[in-house]
C-alpha cells in the first residue's frame, strides 16, 4: 500500500505588481501550513518526498508543513493539469512509500477526484490522503481510494 497526499499551497496574498510564482503566503497561510504539518504527522503520515512547485507559496507551505522531508523543487507542477501531475507522480522511486504533492489548483484537486473520486472543494491548505495499491509507475485514475480529506476552514 501506497499513500499520495495531494496538499493545495496554503493562503497566499495577492500583492499589486508581483509576479504571480512570487507570491508570498499571508499570516494565516503560514499558520495553516503549520497545521497541515502537525495533521500529517499526528494521522501518523512521514512524507518520503515531497514534489512541490517552484512557486514562493507552495515552497514555504511545503517548508513549514515538513521541514524535516526531502523537498524536490519541480518546475512542471506549475500550472499542470492533472495528467501532468499524475505523470510526475508515476516517477516516483517505487522503493518510496509516502509521497506528497504540493502545488495549485485547479490541477490538484482534479488529480486528486481522479484518482479517488468525491465531490468537495480544495480550498487553499487544504488536503486529501489517497491510498493506493499500485505501483507508483502503474497509478492510474480511480485507483486510489480517499482516507482523510482536510481543509483548514473547516478544522
Amino acid at each position: 500500500m501506497r499513500t499520495l497526499i495531494v496538499l493545495r499551497h496554503a493562503k497566499a496574498a495577492q500583492v499589486l505588481g508581483l509576479a504571480d510564482r512570487e507570491r508570498p503566503l499571508t499570516g494565516r497561510g503560514e499558520r495553516d501550513a503549520k497545521r497541515v504539518g502537525d495533521e500529517i504527522r499526528a494521522a501518523g503520515l512521514q512524507p518520503d518526498v515531497v514534489l512541490c512547485s517552484p512557486s514562493i507559496r507552495t515552497r514555504r507551505t511545503a517548508e513549514i508543513a515538513f521541514p524535516d522531508a526531502e523537498i524536490s523543487y519541480e518546475r512542471d507542477i506549475y500550472e499542470a493539469y492533472p495528467e501532468e501531475l499524475l505523470e510526475l507522480v508515476r516517477r516516483s522511486d517505487p522503493e518510496l512509500g509516502t509521497v506528497v504533492l504540493c502545488g495549485h489548483n485547479p490541477g490538484v484537486h482534479e488529480l486528486a477526484l481522479g484518482l479517488a473520486g468525491g465531490d468537495y472543494v480544495f480550498r487553499p491548505g487544504a488536503f486529501a490522503v489517497i491510498e493506493v495499491e499500485s505501483e507508483w509507475a502503474d497509478l492510474h485514475p480511480g485507483e486510489g481510494r480517499l482516507v482523510t480529506l482536510w481543509d483548514p476552514k473547516e478544522s
